[in-house]
């Protein structure tokens, strides 16, 4: 405990820090306001009753915004409109080599910021009028194109401020404003979450007390193994050729490149979830869905699971290519006068890491993809559906990521003051724990 405190003082003597995590606290504190503020013209009321016993569609969707999809808030749409718009900008830069160049220069990547920003518009656009006919209830809000205008408007309006919010978090507070949003409005369901799961546990045919703890065993085993997934590394060792200066000697030492199990860190959970939403907002848009619609939207099922950890797998490959460059790393080891014993220098040691990380990133997609569909097994043993979202999958996945980014953050600051870190022994690897010759994992 009083190592605890002493690290809280050290926190709040860092004046950068404590300014960073201060602005983070109250951006994030503007998002659950607004989280709140229903459509101008919607009645509340009417709008929690016919919402009632509503299904798991809008139970999902409404995790990632806070609980704002099902209270028709301001910021129902949440961040995911950007997300997806980011997905469709990357998607060209495999696709289109302009785009693919574009992303090679700094000139080029804030045109394609740009661009993702104007995307973000269109999707909203499209979007906002099929949520408001999909979710809230004719009887709950008003009638006329004058409303459905400004409605669509505020809607589109609010998710580019809550993109602001997160770029302003990312570039004066903390860092990761987006992965924060989104990981603010997953944590503010878990303690409703799991005081329905206890009521049920412990009601009539729940199991009692002792099958409630058994639950919270598993989960703190899983939450321990991807905090495991998240922070593992494979450590590829190089050495260094010796110089001598005048009288003074230079390299002769030896190094690792720390390749991380899961160097995407969250964005392929993030990224894999908003194309598994667009089915979901499909079916909402028919009164008879088609069966396959039906099948992709019932995330208990085998057909929307199986998609999910498909993509998750897809997303982490790709996203580990875009952020780990092998050639690159390469590159940098040459001129730095280091080399891999035992493998060449130049394409022999490109080659070299570039199997090494498709090796060490199947098994690392692959657990990722089995923890993204753990809640379908959640909901098989009896769990109930809301604390079945929290048992695994992606908001396990991004709490546990985002949260170990932000703690590293923290603990960097601390060490370039010469504090302690948070732990007392080892360290906190978060995405940016893992930088090594120009690699940011």
């Amino acid at each position: 405990m009083k190592n605890l405190i002493d690290t809280i003082r050290n926190i709040w003597r860092i004046e950068e820090l404590r300014k960073r995590i201060l602005i983070t606290l109250g951006l994030l504190l503007v998002y659950r306001i607004g989280s709140f503020i229903v459509l101008p013209g919607v009645d509340s009321a009417r709008l929690a009753s016919s919402a009632t016993g509503s299904g798991g569609l809008v139970e999902l969707l409404s995790i990632f915004t806070g609980g704002a999809f099902t209270r028709a808030s301001i910021f129902a749409l949440g961040i995911m409109p950007y997300i997806s718009a980011s997905i469709i900008v990357q998607l060209m830069g495999i696709a289109v080599p302009a785009v693919q160049k574009m992303q090679r220069e700094e000139s080029g990547r804030r045109r394609l910021n740009q661009w993702t920003r104007y995307l973000t518009i269109l999707i909203c656009v499209f979007q906002a009028p099929s949520y408001i006919y999909a979710t809230i209830d004719a009887s709950a809000r008003p009638e006329g194109t004058f409303w459905m205008f400004t409605s669509v408007v505020i809607l589109s309006s609010s998710t580019l401020f809550v993109m602001w919010l997160g770029e302003r978090i990312t570039e004066r507070g903390l860092g990761n404003g987006i992965s924060l949003l989104i990981m603010i409005g997953i944590i503010a369901n878990l303690p409703q979450a799991f005081i329905q799961e206890v009521v049920g546990r412990t009601g009539p045919g729940g199991g009692g007390l002792v099958l409630l703890l058994v639950e919270v065993v598993i989960w703190l085993l899983i939450i321990a193994g991807t905090i495991l997934l998240v922070q593992g590394t494979r450590r590829i060792p190089v050495q260094f050729a010796k110089r001598v200066q005048g009288n003074k000697q230079y390299g002769g030492v030896r190094n690792y490149i720390p390749l991380k199990v899961n160097a995407a860190g969250v964005m392929p959970i993030i990224f894999a979830q908003a194309i598994v939403m667009i089915p979901l907002y499909l079916a909402q848009a028919f009164e008879e869905p088609p069966g396959f619609l039906l099948a992709l939207s019932d995330f208990g099922g085998f057909w929307y699971n199986f998609l999910l950890f498909s993509m998750v797998v897809l997303f982490t490959y790709f996203y580990t290519a875009i952020t780990v460059n092998p050639m690159q790393l390469a590159d940098d080891m040459k001129r730095n006068g280091g080399f891999i014993p035992g493998v060449k220098p130049g394409k022999r040691t490109s080659d070299h890491i570039d199997e090494l990380l498709s090796r060490i990133t199947l098994p690392g997609a692959i657990f990722l993809g089995l923890v993204a569909i753990l809640p379908a097994f959640a909901l098989i043993f009896g769990v109930k559906q809301g604390f079945a979202q929290f048992f695994g999958g992606t908001s396990l996945l991004i709490m546990v990521g985002v949260l170990l980014d932000t703690l590293q953050q923290i603990e960097s600051h601390l060490l370039m003051r010469h504090y302690d870190g948070l732990m007392k022994s080892g360290r906190i690897k978060g995405r940016a724990g893992g930088a090594a010759f120009g690699l940011a994992g």
